[in-house]
Order: C-alpha cells, then structure tokens, then sequence
C-alpha cells in the first residue's frame, strides 16, 4: 500500500536544509515522516539529499489489516450472530524499517509461521487469542490446523476431521435403525409364537375353577401377543422411521460443506504461492540495486544514476507487488476463515439435532417398552384373580355334581 492510499498529511520538512526538486515531506498514520517523489512516485524513510549518489532505500511497507484471533481480515469482520464472541485485535503501527533487505519477510520469521499455507502467530511471540465461543469446547475454535493422517503420509484438515466425525454419525443413527428394525422382527415373532400357542390344545379338558384358571392362560398369551404386535408397529412408526428419514438430504449437505472448504483452502494455497514468488522477485531486484551501487560507487562500471534510478524503480515496483499479493493472501485467508466458522458451527448445529433426535426417539422406545409392560401385566391380572380364587373343595363339589352315579351306599349281605 503506498503512502498516498493511506490519506497522508504533507508537513514541512524540520530537518537541515531544503529537500530536493520534486521531493515532499509527508506523515504517516503512525506519526512517521517519510518522503515522496511526485516525479517518479519514490518513497522513502530516508531523507533524500542533493549528491546525484545518494542512494535511498524504497519504502517497502507491509499493509497492516485487522485481526480476528490471530488471522488477518480483508475488512469484512464476522457477523456477531453466526459466531458469538469475536475478539478483534487491533493492527500493529510499527512501521517497517526500510533498510531491512526484505522487512515484511523478517516480520513473518519474527511474529509469524506458515503450516500449509496458513498463517499462525509464532509460538514465541504468540499473543493471547480470546475464543469465539468461550466455555463450550465448539467446533469452531479448535480445529484450525492440519494434522498427519494415520498412515503419516498425508495431512488432514481440521474441517476434514469434523467431516469424518459426521459421517461416523450418519453410519452410527443407521445401525440403531437397523438394530431397532432386529427388535421389531424378534417381537413380531415373539407375537406370532404367543398367538399360536394360545390355541394349543393342551390341557383343554381341565375342570372346575382350575379350568376356568387355566383357560385365562391361554387367553392371556393371545391378548399379549396382541400387545407386542402394537409394540412393534409403534417402534417402526415411531422410532425406525424417524431415524432413517433423519438422514435423507445428509449425503448432499456434505459435499456441499466438503467442496467449498476445500475450494478455499486451494485458493489459499495458490495466494500463498504468489506471495512466495513476489519475496524472491523483490528479494532479487533489490540484490541488483545493491550490486548496481556498489559498482558505481568504487567505479568499476559506466553506469549511470539513469540506471540507479531505474533498477531502484523495478525495486520499488517488486514491493508493490509483493504488498498486493500478501494483501490477496490475506483476503483469502479472511474468507476461509469466516467459511469455516459458518460451517464449523453448522457442523455443530447438525451434530447437536442428531444426538437430540437419537434421545428422543430412544425415549419413545424405552416409553413403549413400559407401555407394553403395562399391558402385559394387565393380561396377567385376570389369571391372577382366578389363580386366587381355585378352591380343591368347590372342584371336587362340581365335578360330583356333574359326573355323579348315585348316592345311596352298599351295605354288608346277610347270612
């Protein structure tokens, strides 16, 4: 970013002497005087002087954007409601020093590392980042970084990692289905045995209030296998299907959620390349500005300060470019980091409404499961009853009744 983009305020020059023709006094922002060349839109820390030898050093000035928990903003800060807390820090005002061979360069090895193409705070200078969502262990705070995959051959994206976690998730929701649907057939076959073996005929010619006993033990296998095929209808209504239909649009939303992170992160990597590029270009065109003046200056070549000016053009320009290409870099940086705070937090939400939804619905199963208890016990109730009431005398006193031959007794014969 030069000067002039930053609004500038053209002071006088307090120093020794008037300044060269075509040479202005400005102030930056952070209360630092530097110089500019209206003719050929040089800058310098320096101030210039009138020997045709002078050799200034370009101004190379690293743009200096927002930061949101330690990652550089393109300007665009995160809306409050989709990330809670955002701690927003502001940007450094220490100018870079002009007489460094490649400052913003330094400034990186100093206060920066680069893993992956993302830029950390430097473990030794790494200031306190405040969490976007302080207390809740969300997922948006704590996968940021890459890590080696279990073979070590490969990195994998924190964004990667939650991506796995929700597939284990869906697979995890469509094996309780599958274990719901086993417990639905045991049940029905469960049903089905009851039902046929109320109608046995076993001990069907049993008499008296132990038959009637009996009979409501046969009955009560029909009326409970009654209540098990309503369990089981219920547990497929209200349980199995829910679970599947859970999961219908899941398998979309994760490509979706996969290919634009994943799009960004390439973006990135291709912004970070560029920056890569522009070090060594500027790096290269101020090592020939070096080697033009020391020429001149011990005269071993006829180079002219026609030459000087223009290598130290090419390397004011190699700046430019640099400063443009880490501005690119850290726009891209901004919008993955804002994406993955969306998307993070609308992993979370997802993985939240399936753990709500398995509870629920495995509520409703323990809820049946009680119900049927319910009505299994009240099958029992009337063999209960009539078990209480089988009386051997009252038997015995029927079945003579019924099956007797005559009451009168025989007695001895006579002689």
């Amino acid at each position: 970013m030069k000067p002039g983009m930053m609004n500038p305020q053209r002071i006088e020059d307090p120093g020794q002497g008037p300044l060269p023709q075509g040479w202005q006094c400005y102030m930056s922002p952070q209360g630092r005087r530097y110089y500019v060349n209206t003719n050929t839109n040089e800058t310098t820390w320096e101030k210039p002087d009138t020997s045709p030898l002078s050799i200034r050093s370009p101004l190379v000035k690293k743009t200096s954007l927002p930061t949101v928990n330690g990652f550089h903003s393109s300007g665009s800060p995160l809306h409050q409601q989709d990330t809670g807390h955002v701690t927003i820090r502001k940007p450094s005002n220490e100018p870079q020093s002009p007489e460094s061979p490649s400052p913003t360069k330094k400034q990186n090895k100093e206060t920066t590392i680069t893993i992956n193409c993302v830029t950390f705070p430097h473990p030794d200078t790494m200031p306190e980042q405040q969490l976007l969502k302080p207390g809740e262990w969300s997922y948006c705070d704590y996968f940021w970084a890459d890590k080696k995959d279990p073979q070590g051959n490969s990195s994998v994206t924190g964004f990667e990692e939650l991506l796995q976690k929700r597939l284990k998730g869906k697979q995890m929701q469509k094996e309780m289905a599958e274990f719901i649907r086993e417990r639905i057939k045991i049940e029905e076959e469960y049903a089905k045995n009851l039902a046929k073996l109320s109608q046995n005929s076993l001990a069907s010619q049993e008499e008296g209030t132990l038959g009637e006993a009996w009979a409501q033990v046969k009955k009560s296998l029909a009326d409970e296998a009654e209540v098990h095929l309503k369990f089981s209808s219920k547990l497929q209504s209200e349980v199995e299907k829910p679970l599947l239909n859970f999961r219908e649009n899941f398998k979309k939303d994760m490509k979706k959620f996969d290919h634009h992170i994943a799009d960004l992160r390439k973006q990135l990597s291709s912004r970070y390349a560029s920056v890569e590029k522009a070090r060594k270009a500027l790096a290269e065109r101020q090592k020939d500005l070096e080697v033009k003046t020391q020429q001149l200056e011990i005269k071993l070549s006829n180079k002219t300060e026609e030459d000087i000016k223009k290598a130290r053009r090419k390397s004011t320009q190699a700046g430019d470019d640099l400063m443009r290409c880490v501005d690119l870099y850290n726009q891209a940086q901004s919008k993955w980091f804002e994406e993955m705070v969306t998307t993070t937090l609308e992993l979370e939400r997802l993985e939240v409404e399936r753990v709500e939804v398995i509870r629920q619905h495995l509520c409703q199963y323990t809820q049946l499961r009680h119900e049927t208890d319910m009505f299994n016990q009240s099958t029992v109730e009337p063999v209960d009853q009539l078990l209480q009431k089988v009386d051997p005398a009252k038997d015995r006193e029927l079945w003579v009744k019924e099956h007797k031959t005559g009451n009168i007794r025989p007695i001895d014969m006579d002689i």
